[in-house]
């Protein structure tokens, strides 16, 4: 597969403007963006996407017109980068993430996990999800909390990634938990995972587009939701998620910016659910909401 880097390099500010802008941008797709610094006094930062199976012009061109104006006066680079997995050489060096009671890690990184936490096993894939990212973190902390204070008869992660989640609350419960994704590659890396960390019997995964396929319906309604994607989606959404829900459930969202929140909340609180817990976490939201249930 064709990977083309695109680079757009300014001033601190406007850089992180313009990431902020891809960001919104490419949401959708899911192209990958970062921000860092790009000299050495800290003033110049760069912004860069990675887009996938197209020419080096035609990545350019496209970054150009989703940036439009914004981005006009701002040197634009891009490159077409060796054909090698970029995800997994990405977390080569990346340290352990603690999350509750949980540590992420690397294979290269089984013996850091200290007595009496809950070791992920994460190998890199196509796929997101480390714990690297807040709103990964965020989920697993928040995972860690009501499974330690309730009991959930059907637990479900929409749209799993590297299965992280899903894999963290099997540990944690000892109960079968649904893992599904829009993208075949997750959820195969989903599945791969839960058996490298000793849960694959616990782990179902399939892949799904939203959430009218109907083998949804074979393993609900769930009492747990975890839905760790974008906000866009998930207002989209929302009818279709409830409906798959018990009267009594808790629902935990994320991969939310902080100013998504308000119409988060307000489109889940028209399918009954109400705010519980709002946890920020390095810019990011996570959101738990509590249905016919009494508060935590």
């Amino acid at each position: 597969m064709k990977t083309i880097r695109v680079r757009l390099t300014a001033e601190e500010l406007e850089a992180k403007r313009i990431s902020e802008i891809l960001e919104r941008a490419f949401e959708d797709e899911g192209n990958p963006v970062t921000i860092y610094e790009d000299s050495a006094d800290g003033k110049i930062w760069t912004a860069e996407i990675l887009l996938f199976d197209m020419e080096v012009e035609e990545a350019a061109d496209l970054v150009r017109d989703r940036v439009g104006a914004d981005g006009f006066a701002v040197p634009l680079d891009a490159a077409e980068l060796p054909d090698i997995n970029w995800v997994e050489k990405s977390l080569e060096g990346l340290a352990p993430v603690h999350a509750g009671r949980f540590v992420v890690h690397g294979s290269h990184d089984r013996g850091k996990v200290p007595p009496g936490a809950f070791g992920l096993e994460i190998e890199a894939a196509l796929a997101f999800g480390t714990g690297h990212h807040g709103t990964t973190a965020g989920c697993l902390e928040e995972i860690d909390r009501l499974l330690n204070i309730h009991e959930f008869n059907s637990i479900l992660d929409l749209g799993t990634g590297t299965g992280v989640l899903a894999i963290a609350a099997a540990k944690l419960s000892r109960q079968s938990v649904l893992a599904t994704d829009i993208d075949p590659i997750a959820t195969r890396t989903a599945g791969e995972n839960a058996w490298l960390n000793g849960v694959g019997p616990l782990v179902k995964t399939f892949t799904a587009n939203g959430m009218e396929d109907r083998k949804f319906g074979l393993y609900g309604p769930y009492d747990l939701v975890i839905a760790n994607i974008l906000a866009r989606p998930l207002m989209q959404m929302a009818k279709a998620i409830s409906a798959q829900m018990s009267d009594r459930a808790t629902l935990v969202l994320s991969g939310l910016r902080i100013e998504d929140g308000p119409r988060i909340i307000f489109v889940y609180g028209t399918q009954g659910f109400h705010l519980e817990r709002k946890r920020e976490k390095d810019g990011w939201l996570t959101l738990t909401f509590e249905r016919g249930r009494n508060k935590i």
